[in-house]
């Protein structure tokens, strides 16, 4: 019988250990300790050269026990658990998803447990009358789109409960270069070109997203590193996004040409340098129903809530 030939394990290009991914657009190979560095000061570079905190910040950071925001929590403990100046706090949302949200609740109690990180809880019950199940009845197809203003809401009323000055997100590279994508297949201009993580004037909590330049393989590699690695179940409603077809179009265009997610990510920078302080920006005024910052006469939140309950 043929012996099938010994695959060699690929060495680190730091040190020469066993690697445990490869960077494509780089080229370079990485042992799971080289992993854990570079990302930790790609983080460190984002937040810095983004200006995502200063001293004095409270960081809501959103945990909804899920893989990104997992690593976003343990990444920023690592950089700022040992400052007196900078407080954390993980904020999470229980939407009431059956089957679904148990798990990764359970998953986030243990990590602010281990981390010994202050843990902020609310849900959909208790902020709007209903579980999103229950909401969601006859409009699954309109599932993420209800969820994601209910959910900004309830992350923010959480983060307000936490007297955070900072909300924190783990949107990863993939996730932001899917929401280019998106904007442009929809023609959303105002959407392309908003910072939610500009200074606000006190108006509403800036968001930040630490983990914009980390790729989703590179963040499942690192929770494995840290042996935090959980096999947690998808949303169910995950099958009627769009996001979900922009996903797989894009991952494959990435594999085939390394490197697309982050260069939408710098054109996407430069549309934003482009139309800074232009007529092109929506003017930022108040929701007449409950007073939040919006950019028309109702917001978002506003909008659907009567849509939903009258």
């Amino acid at each position: 019988m043929k012996k099938e030939p010994v695959r060699k394990v690929p060495c680190c290009s730091v040190c020469g250990e066993p690697a445990v991914i490869r960077q494509r657009e780089s080229g370079r190979h990485l042992c799971g300790a080289h992993l854990a560095a570079d990302i930790e000061g790609r983080v460190a570079a984002t937040i810095a050269s983004e200006r995502q905190v200063a001293p004095g910040d409270c960081i809501a950071v959103a945990l909804s026990g899920g893989k990104d925001s997992t690593a976003l929590l343990l990444l920023l403990h690592s950089l700022f658990s040992s400052r007196d100046d900078i407080r954390l706090v993980a904020v999470t949302v229980d939407e009431g998803i059956h089957g679904y949200r148990d798990e990764t609740l359970r998953s986030a109690e243990e990590l602010v447990k281990r981390l010994g990180v202050e843990h902020v809880t609310v849900s959909f019950p208790d902020l709007f009358g209903e579980t999103l199940d229950t909401v969601l009845q006859g409009r699954e197809e309109q599932a993420c789109s209800i969820c994601g203003i209910l959910r900004k809401k309830a992350l923010v009323t959480a983060a307000e409960r936490a007297g955070a000055t900072k909300l924190a997100t783990g949107h990863n590279l993939d996730d932001e270069a899917q929401s280019v994508l998106m904007n442009l297949l929809r023609g959303d201009l105002m959407r392309l070109v908003r910072n939610s993580g500009a200074d606000s004037g006190g108006r509403f909590i800036p968001r930040i997203k630490p983990l914009m330049y980390i790729h989703e393989k590179e963040i499942a590699a690192y929770l494995m590193v840290q042996g935090t690695w959980s096999d947690l179940p998808e949303c169910p409603y995950a099958v009627h996004a769009l996001r979900r077809e922009v996903r797989s179009m894009l991952a494959q265009i990435e594999y085939a040409h390394p490197g697309t997610m982050l260069r939408l990510m710098e054109n996407k920078k430069k549309v934003e340098t482009a139309f800074a302080g232009k007529p092109a920006r929506e003017p930022l005024g108040s929701c007449r129903q409950c007073g939040d910052p919006c950019s028309r006469d109702l917001c978002q939140f506003c909008q659907l809530k009567t849509t939903l309950w009258g």
